[in-house]
């Protein structure tokens, strides 16, 4: 289901108990973090919440807005997240027709793909407020997270660039910390297409423009987490899952077009050629505070936003939190790409509580010795899956997803003195543990059955399994079974 905006969005969410209005008056400064905390680590993650009294504001504060799985699915419109990823397979891998038949055949899918473009309009909501001058970013309620954080936090908006030479548009999610009423700070990570975009235009000695938005359809806050390779625009790739083009809008002050049923956007620029600026600490994903470090400094030229425009925001911090189903979104919708290239893996898992880059357990079809090492190779080699810290391969009947049964298999089938290899290699920035930013060790472990070809000397032993016979005498009385099970008998 298209939604045009984020209110029709909350509509859909009230209607299915999803959302709690909540009316106490409470400070954007730690207070809606430690609420929207509690929350996102209750059972399945919780509500997300409308927080309708903020402290010397008069603009509702979202949080927790994709924090289930039933709301990102409700927010991208499906039930099986796998279906996306065939359709941006399709887009990364299109098949060249042969004959003046399969060209025909052709003529839906391109279709939908012109559909899918992003539609630019003249005007739209996000321009009924548009102020150029006397900018103050500090009069939407924008939070201070955590205790030691470096300042107020802009933690849910689509940061927009352009390559400066091939004009392709990105748009990532990034924290922004606010530096003063007119001023910010980019965290573009070295690993990130926003600093891909910033070298260029350093080295070409152009301004980089940018904009941020907050808002909109909430299919747009999740694709701006997604890591697609930098020739796809995220725009362009919400087209395709919606069918529908996103309507964008020309920026006032900027070279750079935005959602135009977004809540909030703020313009401005980068100039390359000033000096790098402090930002942080910041309490960050992984639960530690990332410490100061040096980005560049964006200049606020205008402000636009909706009449009662709603501030969205996410909380990150000790996992569990929202994003643990951003980044489960992200785990199903790639798949269809990982097998593409990998057809061996049957599923793979990347925990939230291993913040997503710690840890990847991945199950194949094995078929040869060394297999499991050659899919680790293959797996460090494709997009920011090159971050992940410790690749555990398993066989294809583990469930990856069951902790009990990844640890179960792991330890079990893995000699440390012969299943594990220690690379180097790039890290996510984030990380604390390494001796360099961004780079450090990695760690493979084959979990599979091993073969005798692999060093294995002994006999490998049978997994214990009961026999099809009484599997299948014990499914027709399980229902009685279950009837003693749970008392039933005593109330007869």
């Amino acid at each position: 289901m298209p939604y045009k905006d984020l209110r029709e969005f909350l509509k859909l969410l009230e209607k299915e108990g999803e959302l709690a209005r909540i009316r106490e008056s409470v400070s954007p400064i730690l207070e809606i973090t430690e609420i929207t905390d509690r929350v996102s680590k209750m059972p399945g993650g919780g509500k997300a919440l409308l927080f309708e009294r903020v402290e010397n504001y008069h603009v509702p504060v979202l949080t927790n807005m994709l924090g289930s799985e039933k709301r990102i699915k409700l927010a991208l419109g499906y039930e099986n997240l796998e279906e996306i990823g065939w359709k941006l397979y399709k887009l990364l891998r299109p098949e060249i027709p042969h004959t003046f038949l399969d060209k025909i055949k052709k003529l839906p899918e391109l279709k939908k793909l012109n559909d899918a473009l992003p539609k630019m309009v003249k005007d739209g909501p996000v321009k009924e407020n548009l102020r150029m001058d006397k900018i103050d970013v500090l009069e939407f309620p924008i939070l201070k997270c955590w205790p030691e954080d470096g300042g107020r936090y802009i933690t849910f908006g689509q940061v927009i660039t352009k390559d400066p030479e091939s004009k392709i548009r990105n748009v990532g999610l990034y924290r922004i910390q606010v530096l003063s009423p007119t001023e910010l700070a980019l965290h573009w990570q070295i690993h990130k297409d926003g600093n891909h975009h910033y070298w260029k235009a350093k080295r070409l000695g152009k301004r980089l423009d940018v904009a941020i938005a907050i808002g909109g359809d909430p299919l747009l806050s999740y694709v701006a987490s997604a890591p697609l390779p930098p020739e796809v625009d995220e725009y362009l790739f919400a087209g395709i899952i919606r069918e529908e083009g996103v309507e964008l809008v020309k920026g006032a002050t900027i070279d750079i077009e935005y959602p135009a049923n977004a809540e909030i956007v703020i313009e401005g620029y980068v100039d390359p050629s000033e000096p790098l600026v402090d930002e942080g600490p910041f309490g960050d994903h992984t639960g530690f505070y990332t410490p100061v470090d040096k980005y560049p400094k964006m200049h606020i030229t205008a402000i636009a936003h909706r009449n009662n425009p709603i501030y969205l925001a996410t909380i990150v911090g000790i996992p569990p939190q929202e994003d643990k189903y951003l980044g489960w979104a992200t785990e199903r919708i790639f798949l269809p790409l990982i097998r593409f290239n990998l057809p061996e893996v049957v599923d793979y898992h990347l925990p939230a509580e291993g913040c997503f880059h710690n840890f990847c357990f991945v199950s194949i079809k094995k078929r040869y010795p060394g297999h499991a090492f050659k899919v680790a190779y293959a797996l460090l080699g494709l997009g920011l899956m090159s971050l992940e810290k410790v690749i555990v391969v398993f066989d294809e009947w583990v469930n990856v997803h069951n902790i009990g049964e990844v640890l179960w298999a792991w330890g079990n089938n893995m000699d440390p003195s012969r299943d594990i290899l220690i690379l180097k290699g790039p890290i996510d920035v984030l990380d604390h543990s390494t001796n360099e930013v961004g780079f450090g060790g990695k760690m493979i472990v084959d979990a599979t059955t091993k073969w005798k070809e692999e060093g294995y000397t002994r006999e490998w032993p049978k997994l214990i399994e009961m026999t099809k016979e009484v599997k299948e005498k014990v499914d027709k009385i399980w229902d009685r079974i279950k009837y003693y099970i749970d008392g039933n008998y005593r109330r007869t």
